[in-house]
């Protein structure tokens, strides 16, 4: 999925498995901007002629019931007490990111990458790195934190937190929305993904084989999972079967540690 190598023939020593980068979809964002502009033109002149003809209407009160911590006023000197981290999400999450992280399993070999990733390294793991990198600003991307290793002789992992500030937590959504759509299109996928339980709209990819004389087969299978403001990605190829069990189980337990 980062590389474009191919895998040895069967009777050569068995090199690093690679994985084929990922395809990203160029937005419309031409046509959706023309599209746009008349709208607003065409929109603005007609909305304000109905709006001129109403009366005013009196705006909602600016606080609201149930939103504020504590739900009531406390005695004069006295303080809050402090969300538990299971009360405050955001207490772990605007932690070490690289803390939560699933770890390497036993006797896994780890990969490099394994900490804070750059933003153009990230970008450069797509096939289309300056589309890929001009998303990610313009999603208003925080941090990134990535780790990555080798099971058996083949088998490689990886997993990537995209962090995003929050008051623009739809650059997640956005991520990984854009990241299931382009696995569902793709020429070999012959599925729109199976649900990643314990979160809303997260999906899991489990590819056909990859098959190609003189080489050794190639398996693929991803995952795509959206937690507030954060981009959840697991990534597993091998040249042995993934079942989808495989895939899932670690979706969720790195789901789980956010």
């Amino acid at each position: 999925m980062h590389t474009e190598e191919s895998v040895r023939a069967a009777d050569a020593p068995p090199p690093d498995p690679v994985v084929r980068p990922r395809r990203r979809l160029l937005r419309t964002a031409g046509l959706i901007a023309v599209a746009a502009v008349l709208g607003l033109v065409g929109g603005t002149a007609v909305g304000y002629g109905v709006q001129a003809g109403r009366p005013p209407v009196a705006l909602p009160a600016l606080s609201q019931p149930g939103l504020a911590y504590p739900a009531k006023p406390l005695p004069a000197g006295q303080e809050a007490e402090e969300l538990s981290a299971k009360e405050d999400l955001r207490s772990k999450t605007d932690g070490d990111l690289r803390k939560l992280l699933l770890p390497r399993p036993p006797g896994a070999r780890a990969d490099g990458q394994d900490g804070w990733m750059p933003l153009d390294a990230y970008a450069n793991s797509f096939t289309l790195p300056d589309s890929a990198l001009k998303f990610q600003l313009d999603q208003k991307v925080r941090r990134i934190a990535a780790r990555a290793w080798y099971e058996g002789e083949n088998k490689w992992v990886r997993i990537e937190l995209a962090q995003y500030h929050s008051a623009s937590w739809m650059g997640a959504f956005e991520h990984v929305r854009d990241q299931q759509r382009n696995a569902s299109l793709e020429d070999e996928a012959d599925s729109i993904g199976d649900p990643v339980k314990g979160s809303s709209h997260g999906r899991y990819y489990v590819f056909p084989v990859e098959r190609e004389p003189g080489y050794l087969d190639l398996y693929q299978a991803r995952a795509f999972i959206q937690r507030g403001d954060i981009a959840v990605t697991v990534l597993i190829s091998d040249t042995r079967k993934i079942s989808g069990n495989e895939i899932r189980s670690l979706a969720e337990r790195q789901l789980g540690r956010l």
